[in-house]
């Protein structure tokens, strides 16, 4: 009877760990870098739209960054939408040569609205094709238009550009992050781009069109309101695509602080669209055929990297201690070390794409302490789907 009950509960820990580590280790085989198409034209007309709430620290800093952008200036609009600020966002966004609108809705408060009313205001001046959204503590590279443009040429309707660290320097925190989103932005983002399927949106660095937002109107509240647009998107049977020769990066907190209030947001906005939107996923995959749906529904369920290692850590944990007392338990030891082989792979795959270099692998030395600290925060988190700024750490 023990044994049966063992043999359950590693089949529980083993059904995710096998599912996430087959799906990532499949995506680490596909990150090869892909081709990069070319604008055959420069005659696209954009907004690009900076949703900004208190951010005056910085949004000039962000504005000089846009400004830089290399297409054609009577093509391209910088648009900050200050959303219910208190202090010199929307003068300081002025003075640095941006165009501001601003929204005042305490009833209302987040990014979400912020950008439903961004997309209004730049489908009634009826001036843009599409609409690109940077959050106000990035900066581009110069590129990111034309990027965006051969896509949109090719057919696409929506963009998501690589979204990186603009300070992973800036402590082993900043630089665990880079090597994540190395993992989860580029490894991920590039397989799916190969096989056709949508790299979904990573809340900074996107594009959509106005033919698209039209068809899809935006009504996307959550606290992770750019996932679930993403998959809004899927859900109508439109990809969005993606750009790996441009970048938007964002700067990410240092302090243990910010980490939390930021880290706390992430995961239970991903939890609670888990809840919501797998379903109809999984529906729409079955009933359509569409591989789209499928896969985004895979990536929900694939758990970030922290909660997948401690899955594959407890499963061989209870197989190595009932091991010597059930011979049929060593099988779950393999599986166990196959699990963990593949998600060490997609990882260090991650680490070289990031570019943080061989301090990088030392910070992953780090990474037990860290899976706990994430594991407290989720057990004793609130959840609010108001838009709380981060503390900026630097002007």
């Amino acid at each position: 009877m023990l044994d049966l009950l063992i043999t359950a509960l590693l089949l529980i820990l083993a059904l995710p760990a096998v599912i996430s580590a087959a799906y990532l280790l499949l995506a680490t085989v596909l990150s090869q870098k892909p081709t990069v198409p070319q604008s055959r034209s420069r005659t696209l007309r954009f907004d690009v739209i900076v949703p900004a709430h208190n951010e005056a620290a910085v949004i000039s800093r962000t504005v000089a960054s846009l400004r830089q952008v290399t297409w054609p200036e009577d093509k391209f609009r910088i648009v900050v939408c200050a959303d219910n600020c208190t202090d010199e966002t929307a003068e300081r966004a002025r003075a640095a040569g941006a165009r501001v609108i601003e929204r005042q809705n305490p009833a209302q408060r987040g990014k979400g609205y912020a950008l439903e009313f961004a997309f209004q205001a730049s489908r009634t001046a009826g001036l843009a094709d599409a609409v690109v959204i940077i959050d106000a503590d990035a900066e581009v590279s110069p590129n990111i238009l034309e990027a965006i443009s051969a896509r949109i040429e090719r057919g696409a309707r929506a963009v998501q550009i690589h979204y990186g660290v603009l300070n992973p320097m800036a402590s082993w925190r900043t630089r665990l992050i880079t090597i994540a989103k190395g993992a989860v932005h580029v490894v991920r983002s590039r397989a799916r781009e190969r096989l056709g399927l949508s790299c979904g949106i990573r809340g900074t660095g996107w594009c959509v069109t106005h033919e698209l937002l039209q068809a899809v109107p935006y009504k996307a509240f959550s606290l992770t309101e750019d996932v679930e647009y993403g998959i809004d998107l899927g859900l109508a049977g439109f990809r969005v695509a993606y750009a790996d020769e441009a970048d938007c990066n964002a700067e990410m907190v240092s302090s243990e602080q910010g980490a939390r209030t930021q880290r706390q947001r992430w995961e239970r906005g991903r939890f609670q669209l888990m809840r919501s939107k797998t379903g109809p996923l999984l529906s729409a995959a079955l009933r359509r055929r569409s591989a789209i749906c499928l896969d985004l529904a895979l990536d929900l369920l694939v758990l970030p990297i922290s909660y997948i290692a401690l899955l594959i850590a407890a499963l061989i944990a209870v197989a190595g201690v009932a091991a010597p007392w059930y011979s049929g338990m060593r099988i779950w030891l393999w599986i166990g070390a196959a699990c963990a082989a593949s998600l060490m792979c997609y990882v260090l795959r991650g680490w070289q794409l990031s570019g943080i270099g061989l301090i990088g692998v030392l910070d992953l030395a780090r990474a037990p302490g860290f899976l706990l600290w994430k594991l407290q925060l989720l057990l004793r988190g609130r959840s609010s789907n108001a838009w709380e700024r981060t503390d900026r750490e630097r002007p």
